[in-house]
């Protein structure tokens, strides 16, 4: 099938008429030999489209990498000592090496496959609750000679089998509860549940997602407040105050050879940036003995050398493999309570979706591209079930907070953090010297990055009226529960008993999840409280889906790579596929990117492009 597309040169395609940035930008005033032109707060560095030079997108896949650092690391760490495994900091390496190796394929998978936006994948704390509750039960809490750090001998097979049989038991039930998300995506049934689902509740979905997260983070960075303050104002200078500051860096081209170039690095690298240097001052302090080395003093993890022992007992190199810790077990209430993991993970990643869509200034996702997504989330899932991180993937926040900072929406970036991922997964060594990062500086980038995060989810109440007293209420409502409900429950886990075991853990793992709480809460009143489509928001949000489903970019954006989609999409059978993008995305014979004259003839700018 021939279809041919008119496309021609705008004199401002800077902005579009929604007013976000088009991840298309004209040549002139954007980018020239790497370098970046006359950026402003609103401007993108790169668009999703955009290729960076190589070694930015190595620099700035690494800064993706460090961002989700704290997450990959604290999952495996969370988990350790319900898996007996707090005096065993080896394995402890071992998992952070499977769930790096993991989260690059899946990262990798999603960005070609799935939702296509650049989202980086890693460890999901909705799957920690249920995991922690299942442990916790008498079947499996740890033995008290596995408490005793003198009685543990981690070489012997009786201590090897006592962990090894708790993670198979969370490999099987992430396993099942992880086709349960699979089916949920490619059956298409998460699209259908989309005509429902508006701002109302997207909105408070992500702002929970971050919000809850406030005492972690202040915990972590309350453990040297001066260390993680230092973070903070390095972030928040670089990406805030410096970011119109160019700087001369040394450029090797063809034609000039060795020569200088001006580049904004401020404000591309500037978590990179904040990192290093706070972990510099850290080294330096630690070095000097200005920390202290008490480890019950105030302000001893802010020192660099107290993970030292994973760093050298960590082998050079290591492949994670699936099944490496055996075969996997089944059980009910695991399974139960994974799955209630996985619902609250799904109305995550697809908050997620549309709040990286807007930063990179890409089109809303369109239905087809919801489905993948969440179904290659599952697979993911069935991945890192079979390699063994006891645990799962879902998009990372911290990561699309990381766009809103740096403003480099480019999905190329996000394929070499997936490939930063895979190589710190095999390279051991080098992935245990990542967790020596200092808990403080980590505190320091969450305070930065989930106060972004919670900007973004309340940025979605634009297209709603936010002078309707309905509106306002099922917003409000909904936030204040999603905080109240899990706190309660925290402390009052006993009343919450129905006689049914498996019931219990999958209300309780429900209740304490504050996103899953408020997306419940935003959804159930927005769709049984009385208001027009414009009012909450539904009109604008629709027509934004359908106008996106219209244009090219939605189809560079969403569509299947290397024109699978395009080609494939002629068939009757793959038309069916609600995975699969639509006929109406290939559009009719012919699509015009660019206005006619008033005299109806094309502009002598215009040029067709046959597909």
């Amino acid at each position: 099938m021939n279809s041919a597309i008119t496309s021609c040169e705008h004199p401002n395609p800077l902005q579009r008429g929604d007013g976000v940035l088009s991840s298309h930008e004209s040549d002139k005033g954007r980018k020239k030999d790497g370098q970046l032109k006359t950026p402003s707060s609103s401007h993108l560095a790169y668009g999703i489209l955009d290729i960076p030079p190589w070694y930015l997108c190595i620099f700035l896949g690494i800064q993706h990498f460090l961002t989700a650092l704290g997450g990959l690391v604290a999952v495996p760490l969370i988990l350790a000592k319900d898996l007996c495994l707090q005096h065993d900091p080896l394995t402890q390496s071992y998992l952070i090496s499977t769930i790096f190796f993991v989260s690059g394929i899946c990262t990798l998978l999603q960005v070609f496959l799935g939702i296509r936006l650049p989202i980086l994948q890693g460890g999901t704390f909705a799957f920690l609750a249920p995991s922690l509750a299942m442990l916790s039960l008498p079947t499996w809490k740890c033995p008290t000679w596995t408490l005793n750090a003198s009685l543990v001998n981690t070489s012997s097979r009786e201590f090897t089998e006592e962990w090894q049989r708790r993670i198979r038991e969370l490999q099987g039930a992430v396993m099942v509860a992880s086709c349960v998300q699979m089916l949920v995506g490619f059956s298409g049934l998460i699209g259908f549940l989309m005509r429902f689902i508006g701002p109302l509740t997207i909105a408070p979905t992500i702002s929970l997602v971050a919000l809850p997260l406030f005492d972690s983070a202040g915990d972590n960075a309350g453990i040297h407040w001066g260390i993680a303050v230092t973070t903070i104002f390095l972030i928040v200078l670089f990406s805030q105050y410096l970011k119109n500051i160019a700087v001369p860096v040394p450029v090797y081209g063809r034609e000039k050879k060795c020569h200088t170039s001006k580049l904004y690095l401020f404000q591309v690298f500037p978590v990179l940036l904040g990192l290093c240097i706070s972990w510099l001052l850290c080294f330096v302090l630690t070095v000097t003995d200005a920390l202290p080395s008490a480890p019950t003093a105030y302000g001893y993890l802010a020192r660099t050398d107290t993970r030292g022992n994973v760093l050298s007992q960590a082998p050079w190199f290591r492949f994670p493999y699936p099944g490496q810790w055996g075969l996997p077990t089944v059980s009910l209430a695991g399974v139960f309570g994974i799955i209630a993991g996985v619902i609250s993970s799904m109305v995550e990643s697809i908050g997620d979706y549309y709040a990286c869509a807007r930063l990179v200034g890409a089109p809303p996702p369109p239905k087809h591209a919801i489905n993948r997504g969440i179904g290659i989330e599952g697979l993911g899932c069935l991945l890192a079930g079979a390699w063994g991180t006891g645990n799962g993937t879902t998009s990372y926040s911290e990561n699309v907070g990381a766009l809103g900072i740096t403003r480099v929406g480019s999905r190329m970036v996000i394929v070499v953090a997936g490939c930063v991922l895979l190589l710190m997964g095999i390279f051991g060594k080098i992935g245990a010297a990542f967790a020596t990062i200092p808990t403080p500086v980590i505190g320091g980038m969450f305070l930065v990055m989930f106060g972004v995060i919670t900007a973004v989810g309340i940025s979605n109440l634009q297209h709603v009226d936010l002078n309707s007293s309905r509106n306002l209420f099922i917003f409000g409502f909904s936030i204040f529960c999603g905080l109240a409900i899990p706190n309660w429950v925290n402390k009052n886990p006993e009343r919450l008993h129905t006689g049914i075991l498996q019931l219990d853990q999958v209300i309780q793992v429900l209740l304490t999840t504050g996103m899953f709480v408020g997306g419940f809460l935003g959804f159930l009143l927005d769709n049984t409280i009385p208001g027009s489509l414009a009012e909450r928001g539904l009109l604008a949000w629709n027509q934004g889906q359908e106008e996106s489903e219209e244009t090219t970019t939605a189809l560079e954006v969403y569509g299947l790579p290397w024109g699978s989609g395009t080609r494939l999409c002629a068939s009757s059978c793959s038309r069916c596929l609600p995975f699969w993008p639509g006929e109406g995305e290939v559009g009719a014979s012919r699509l015009s990117l660019c206005p006619r004259d008033p005299s109806g003839e094309r502009p002598e700018s215009a040029v067709d492009t046959r597909m």
